[in-house]
């Protein structure tokens, strides 16, 4: 359904608020409607940087449980 994620973000370890920092500075250098896909730690890092990303404009497509961490996949916003 979404594809191959163009770009990818392994921000496991990674302590907030530094791992949504990240996150941002990816999307905001990719084109519009390109996905990112994220890695991120159970915990703060998944309950909060999904929903930063969303209140961004982004679009989160799925978050799936992956060998202990957390895939995320984001569809980059449409820029008006």
């Amino acid at each position: 359904m979404t594809g191959q994620p163009d770009a990818e973000l392994d921000l496991r370890g990674v302590i907030c608020p530094y791992n949504f920092v990240k996150t941002k500075l990816k999307l905001e250098a990719m084109e519009q409607g390109q996905i990112l896909s994220v890695l991120l730690d159970d915990g703060d890092p998944i309950g909060n940087v999904p929903r930063s990303v969303s209140n961004e404009g982004h679009t989160i497509l799925s978050q799936d449980l992956v060998e202990g961490s957390y895939r995320v996949l984001i569809r980059r916003r449409e820029d008006e």
